[in-house]
C-alpha cells in the first residue's frame, strides 16, 4: 500500500450516515448560535449596512437618512434577516471545517492537497466580492437612485400655482433597503466564486483553458444575462458586474492553464506524458520517408 492511499479504512454505510448526521447537527448548532449572537446586536449591524445610503444622502444634502417601517412586523423581519445573514457568516468557518472532517477520510493525500486550498479560497473570495459590493458598488448605485429626487416648491399667498413643482423625496422601507443591500452583497460574493469553481473543475479535468477560451463569446452573453438578473435595472451596476465577472472569467482561464501546465509537468516526470507529435502534412511525411530510405 503506497503513501497515497486513503488514510482511513472504509466504513459501513450506516457509519457514514451517522457521521453525516453528527456533522449536520454540529453545523446547525453553530448556525443557531451565530444567529442568536447577531440577533442581539442587529442594530449595529443594520447601522453598518445603511452606511452607504447615509453617505450617499449626505452628499445629496440630506441630514436624515432614516428608513421607515411600512408594516407593523417589518422591524422584526429586518432583525431576522440580519440574524440569518450574520449567523451564516459567523458559522461558515465551522461549517466548512465540519465538511472537511467528513470528506477528508475518503480522500487520497494528493486529493487532500488539492481540495483544501479551494476550501480556504472559497470564503476568502466571497468576502472579497462582498467587500467590493459594499464599498464600491452600493455607493455608486445609491447615488444613482437618489439622483431622481427633486425639491418641491412651497406655494405662497400671492402665488398662482402655475410654477409649483411637486417634490420627490426618498422615504425608503427598511426591509426593502436591506433586501437590496443583501442582494448586492450575496450576488457579488457568489460571482467572485467563479475562479475557484472553474479552477477546481480544471483540476478535475472537466474543463480546459482551450475550451473556456473557445466559448468566450457565449460566456459574454451569459454574463450579460446574469448582470441583468441579479442587479437592479440600472446601467451602472450592470456594467460594473459585467466587467468584474468577465475579468474573473479571464483570470479563471489563466488559472486553469496553470493547472494544466503543472499536470503536464507531473505526468512527464512520471513518464505518462508523450511528447511525440504526429504531423498530417504530406510534405513532412515524404521528408521523413526519404530520410529513412
Amino acid at each position: 500500500m503506497t503513501t497515497d492511499n486513503i488514510d482511513e479504512s472504509s466504513a459501513p454505510l450506516i457509519e457514514h450516515l451517522a457521521e453525516l448526521r453528527q456533522r449536520l447537527i454540529y453545523s446547525a448548532s453553530a448556525f443557531i448560535v451565530g444567529m442568536v449572537i447577531c440577533f442581539t446586536v442587529w442594530n449595529p449591524i443594520f447601522d453598518f449596512l445603511t452606511h452607504p445610503l447615509c453617505s450617499a444622502m449626505a452628499v445629496k444634502g440630506h441630514s436624515d437618512c432614516g428608513l421607515i417601517l411600512i408594516k407593523l412586523q417589518e422591524g422584526f423581519f429586518v432583525a431576522i434577516s440580519i440574524s440569518l445573514l450574520g449567523g451564516l457568516v459567523l458559522s461558515f468557518p465551522f461549517i466548512a471545517f465540519q465538511l472537511w472532517r467528513f470528506v477528508a477520510p475518503g480522500l487520497y493525500k494528493s486529493e487532500k492537497g488539492a481540495f483544501l486550498p479551494f476550501l480556504i479560497a472559497s470564503p476568502f473570495m466571497f468576502f472579497l466580492g462582498a467587500s467590493f459590493a459594499y464599498y464600491v458598488v452600493t455607493p455608486l448605485a445609491f447615488d444613482f437612485f437618489l439622483g431622481f429626487q427633486q425639491a418641491g416648491s412651497v406655494l405662497g399667498d400671492g402665488d398662482t400655482g402655475q410654477n409649483a413643482v411637486a417634490g420627490i423625496a426618498f422615504q425608503g422601507s427598511a426591509q426593502e433597503y436591506l433586501s437590496l443591500t443583501i442582494k448586492f452583497i450575496v450576488a457579488f460574493g457568489l460571482c467572485f466564486q467563479l475562479p475557484v469553481l472553474l479552477t477546481l473543475l480544471g483540476k478535475a479535468g472537466l474543463v480546459s483553458s482551450e475550451g473556456l477560451g473557445n466559448v468566450r463569446k457565449y460566456a459574454v452573453v451569459a454574463i450579460l444575462v446574469l448582470a441583468a438578473l441579479v442587479t437592479p435595472p440600472d446601467v451602472i451596476t450592470q456594467v460594473i458586474l459585467f466587467v468584474v465577472v468577465y475579468g474573473l472569467y479571464e483570470i479563471s482561464i489563466f488559472l486553469v492553464a496553470r493547472v494544466e501546465t503543472k499536470r503536464e509537468a507531473r505526468l512527464r516526470e512520471e513518464g505518462y506524458y508523450d511528447d511525440e507529435e504526429e504531423f498530417d502534412d504530406p510534405l513532412i511525411k515524404e521528408f521523413d520517408e526519404d530520410k529513412n530510405d
